[in-house]
């Protein structure tokens, strides 16, 4: 099904500048938004503490919530209120790995009940072990950072046939990580080192395929923790899940993209490669808008009507879909110009 009328020409390309003024400014803002929060708003599952779900019979500020909680060992929590509007529901989480979960339910009750009277309904306490969250984060972080690495080697061996060089980055990058590891560099520094070392081999052998792909993902997850960051959204474990399949998502629509460019480059070569880039992403373009716009539109339902359980699973794909989709057109596609601009204009210098 095509609703874009063949022939159709929108100068993707031309307009990349603006495109990447506009990624830049989004992840700009991302960053500093990171900077402001003191990182990822990680949930229970990943720090560890004891989580209290509860319903009152109307609206309290966070504020007033914490002022009532005073002198319990629910002191100084974090209050969250969440779900649908007019349900009034909250989470207190406390981050002090030494609470114990038996009585406190009751206890906040007791302490709420004073404060506010009766209408306090403690749905769920949930408590998680320092360790335990400590290790599901790292593991959280390897699964995304093993994930790009991955795509990496596949999008070299299927766009490039380079798959000697895959393997030597795969093996190099396992030895740039496994030397951080020697030196106890935590997590979050071993996956930052590992990805520079990844976009330098890259570049270094010639994989400008798996350049862009890995660019443009690194982009879409920037994006979304920017997201959760402005929004002072939990990540838990579900949405660590909203991540990989974002990647994957992302990873989807490049190649689809990709392969029309590589169809392109075999049937002319009188075009310039940015004209041929242009024209594949104008000819992916009617399959690109249906299947975005089917997955947004069941998304945006999820997060609207889904309720609190998977609300913020639904945020992360509703943010991830549309700047994956925006990626692999304004991101993947012209770093793989920029690299191919970069060697043409490197051969030029070598002949003069």
């Amino acid at each position: 099904m095509e609703f874009i009328k063949p022939g159709t020409n929108f100068n993707f390309v031309g307009n990349r500048y603006y495109a990447f003024a506009l990624s830049g400014a989004t992840i700009l803002l991302s960053i500093i938004m990171l900077i402001v929060r003191g990182g990822p708003n990680y949930g229970v599952d990943f720090t560890g503490g004891v989580v209290i779900q509860v319903k009152l019979d109307k609206q309290h500020s966070p504020s007033e919530i914490r002022q009532a909680l005073e002198g319990t060992p629910l002191q100084g929590s974090i209050i969250q209120e969440f779900g649908e509007k007019g349900r009034f529901e909250y989470l207190i989480r406390a981050t002090n790995p030494d609470l114990q979960t038996a009585g406190l339910g009751d206890r906040a009750k007791e302490a709420l009940s004073a404060k506010f009277g009766q209408g306090v309904d403690i749905r769920q306490v949930e408590m998680v072990g320092p360790q335990v969250g400590q290790d599901m984060r790292n593991k959280a972080l390897l699964a995304i950072f093993y994930s790009i690495l991955l795509i990496a080697v596949y999008i070299s061996g299927r766009f490039e046939m380079k798959w000697v060089m895959s393997g030597v980055m795969a093996a190099a990058l396992f030895a740039a990580a496994y030397v951080a590891y020697l030196f106890n560099v935590s997590v979050v520094w071993l996956i930052v080192i590992a990805i520079i070392v990844t976009l330098g081999l890259c570049s270094l052998l010639k994989l400008k395929w798996a350049l862009g792909a890995i660019i443009a993902l690194i982009h879409d997850i920037t994006v979304v923790v920017g997201a959760f960051a402005i929004t002072d959204r939990e990540i838990s474990l579900t949405v660590i899940a909203a991540f990989l399949t974002v990647l994957g998502y992302s990873m989807n629509d490049t190649i689809i993209v990709y392969d029309r460019i590589r169809e392109n480059l075999g049937k002319s070569r009188k075009q310039s490669f940015g004209e041929l880039m242009n024209k594949a992403i104008n000819e992916t373009l009617s399959r690109t808008i249906l299947t975005s716009s089917t997955v947004i539109i069941v998304v945006l339902f999820l997060f609207l009507f889904g309720g609190t359980v998977i609300h913020d699973f639904a945020f992360a794909m509703l943010i991830g879909v549309i700047t994956g989709t925006w990626s692999s057109v304004f991101v993947a596609s012209p770093v793989l110009l920029f690299w191919e601009s970069e060697a043409s204009r490197t051969m030029k210098v070598r002949k003069t």
